[in-house]
């Protein structure tokens, strides 16, 4: 069956179904119904049917305003979700907790501003699906970090959970600190220090990061930017015992942090407290000059366990 349009001289054409046979070896067709009074439409949805097409064309059936990119959003937020995140920033669903959860979706897919995040959130201005997805595409940069105050109160509570999930007795713990400079002068911890990210004459704070042995991050403390990295041994060790309840641990950081003045005065008389760090190139030169460091033996394992009486214990 076929839609014909049918020439009438000067009046409408005529709009037949008809349907075609053969007949002793010849084609023919025959008139089915008259649907000249149809309304053009509900003919063009038959013909669209005669055809095998579907009844509303792809490109009539929607407008596309704009397309937001959204699989790596949604690769994210899964992914936050399946680990808990948001049950670990606040139990129920509120708004701090939304706006927390999207600077951190986007501090991974592309970190920037938090007024340039804003606006990567925004309704006119959005570039993924975040805003949307998580309901927030009306924040401005200003609730973002009132959003972030509302974090701070609750981080010995977030760490002490991490702490429960990822740190055990017994574990290592990793620690070392670094430094980013600081644009301002409003900030009472930004002071002029060691500038490891390499930006000299500028203001910068130091920050310290505890992770479990395979690199998880627990608990982050900012200290001054004139801290020397010896001088943040002493709160870490507290959190280790006094918040996250360890009695034992082995406490894992570079020659810089674990010095011979802080194991003396701080590691070694916390009863269950090992710690594992590195030696300098003096130190290292004492014990071969001894005859108790055989730089033999390193050519061939890589390691050795050394006793000395230089290093009790």
């Amino acid at each position: 069956m076929y839609i014909a349009t049918i020439p009438n001289r000067s009046s409408p054409p005529a709009i037949l179904l008809r349907e075609s046979y053969r007949q002793d070896g010849q084609v023919k067709s025959r008139t089915l119904a008259n649907l000249t009074h149809w309304p053009p439409a509900q003919r063009e949805a038959l013909r669209r049917v005669l055809r095998g097409e579907p009844l509303v064309a792809p490109d009539d059936a929607f407008e596309i305003v704009r397309s937001l990119p959204h699989g790596h959003v949604a690769a994210v937020l899964g992914t936050l979700c399946r680990l808990g995140v948001e049950q670990l920033l606040a139990p129920k669903k509120r708004r701090p907790r939304e706006l927390v959860t999207a600077m951190i979706v986007a501090r991974i897919l592309a970190p920037q501003s938090k007024l340039a995040t804003a606006r990567s959130l925004g309704h006119d201005t959005a570039l993924t699906s975040l805003g949307q997805t998580l309901a927030v595409e009306s924040a401005d940069a200003h609730e973002l970090y009132a959003a972030m105050d509302w974090l701070l109160p609750r981080q010995a509570q977030i760490e002490a959970a991490l702490a429960k999930r990822h740190l055990v007795e017994g574990t290592l713990a990793l620690y070392d600190l670094t430094s980013t400079y600081f644009e301002g002068q409003t900030c009472p911890l930004a002071k002029f220090g060691h500038a490891r990210d390499g930006k000299k004459g500028k203001l910068q704070i130091v920050f310290g990061l505890i992770c479990n042995a395979a690199g998880c991050p627990i608990a982050v403390e900012v200290f001054p930017g004139n801290t020397a990295d010896p001088h943040t041994l002493a709160p870490q060790l507290r959190k280790l015992r006094e918040r996250f309840h360890l009695r034992r641990v082995v406490l894992v950081g570079d020659r810089g942090l674990l010095t011979a003045a802080r194991i003396r005065e701080e590691l070694q008389p916390v009863d269950g407290l090992d710690w594992i760090t590195a030696l300098r190139g003096p130190a290292i030169r004492t014990l071969v000059e001894a005859g108790t460091l055989d730089p033999a033996r390193f050519t061939e394992t890589d390691v050795g366990e050394i006793t000395d009486s230089i290093y009790p214990g």
